[in-house]
């Protein structure tokens, strides 16, 4: 891999190698953007096939970050971090501490939070050593669990995607389809029963199906039926990849909304079920509702607070559909111009600010 041609060809600003003797940290910190604040994304614990595998992750982890973070209004760009390692068996007090001083080293650039192979305390470990770091125990001020804020968000989201399906964002009545009922998908089953929408649910886990027909009455499906159900609203909360050509032409309804990562296989996924009629809410819009949560403990964690910026999903997906409809575009590259169009327009006004002789002084 030629990473400085990666670099310079999808316009990132930083990579740090982070590596520790004493305590086995072997850690990549990528950061995207940082036109509009400072960098925030999780760390991620994997074992990589090899370095180089490592190395893209956390490059194409940190883009995804810069773009959500944007198209979530936030004031904070993109970055990402991935420790190679069994997140079971190689983890130690030492390595995050390590990995903690490595982040403060880069005084405020990066902020970091829990992410896959990755716990809150662990986050805590690293918060020993810096205070650019999100997601720790509610006892040092955090905001907890993010599961049922996530949930929030997916649901204000799908409300606007209905809006624009159905002429109503009224949700009372509809026949949804749930994939997967995990903790963000139980927290958003029972907002929606709670509006009077019909629930349709699978999962692999028959426990968790079982407690959303008792709590909700749920009609539970098979995994490989969910698709092809007669439902308003396909729920996507579980796998990432699946909506791909062989699931496409089962799917009957006109609403696509749910809390997965990566749902579209393949890019040209999204232009199939646009030109099908199908409303589909972009992933990393729709599922912000995580991210705006943590973000708002760099300013102090106030639940109510950091509700209403959730509350926001509902507009940020509306204003998809509307550079959709302006651009005819299918929504998914809309998100990406809701983000690039807001990164722009700071950058432009950065530099203007900067010609006039002023200058930016961090305010972290």
């Amino acid at each position: 891999m030629e990473i400085f041609k990666y670099l310079e060809t999808y316009d990132y600003e930083q990579v740090v190698f982070c590596q520790d003797k004493a305590s086995g940290l072997k850690a990549i910190i990528a950061i995207h953007d940082t036109t509009l604040g400072p960098a925030l994304g999780g760390t991620r614990m994997w074992t990589y096939e090899n370095e180089e595998a490592a190395i893209e992750d956390a490059l194409r982890l940190a883009k995804g970050m810069t773009y959500k973070n944007a198209a979530a209004g936030l004031n904070l760009g993109g970055g990402k971090t991935v420790i190679i390692g069994d997140p079971r068996k190689d983890k130690n007090e030492a390595m995050f501490r390590a990995f903690g001083r490595y982040i403060q080293g880069l005084n405020g650039r990066y902020i970091t939070a829990e992410d896959v192979g990755t716990t809150v305390a662990d986050m805590d470990l690293i918060h020993e050593e810096t205070d650019y770091v999100t997601g720790i125990s509610p006892s040092f001020g955090s905001s907890g669990n993010p599961s049922p804020v996530t949930a929030f968000g997916v649901y204000r989201g799908m409300k606007a995607a209905a809006k624009e399906a159905f002429g109503t964002d009224s949700l009372e009545g509809k026949v949804i389809a749930v994939q997967g009922v995990g903790n963000v998908a139980f927290n958003l089953c029972r907002y929606l029963h709670e509006e009077g929408a019909q629930l349709i649910v699978t999962d692999i886990n028959k426990e968790s199906v079982q407690r959303a027909v008792e709590e909700f009455g749920a009609t539970a499906v098979d995994p490989d039926d969910i698709y092809s159900v007669e439902c308003d609203i396909y729920a996507p909360c579980a796998l990432g990849a699946i909506i791909n050509d062989k699931t496409i032409p089962q799917i009957k309804a006109k609403v696509i909304a749910g809390a997965a990562n990566n749902q579209l296989k393949e890019t040209r996924h999204g232009d199939l079920i646009h030109e099908l009629g199908i409303v589909y809410a972009p992933d990393y819009v729709i599922n912000a509702g995580g991210v705006i949560n943590v973000a708002d403990e760099l300013y102090g964690y106030n639940r109510e607070r950091a509700m209403k910026k959730v509350e926001g999903v509902y507009d940020n997906i509306a204003k998809v559909i509307e550079i959709s409809k302006r651009d005819g575009i299918p929504t998914y590259l809309a998100a990406d111009r809701l983000a690039e169009e807001r990164i722009a327009t700071m950058a432009k006004s950065r530099s203007q600010f900067l010609s006039n002789g002023h200058s930016i002084i961090s305010r972290r």
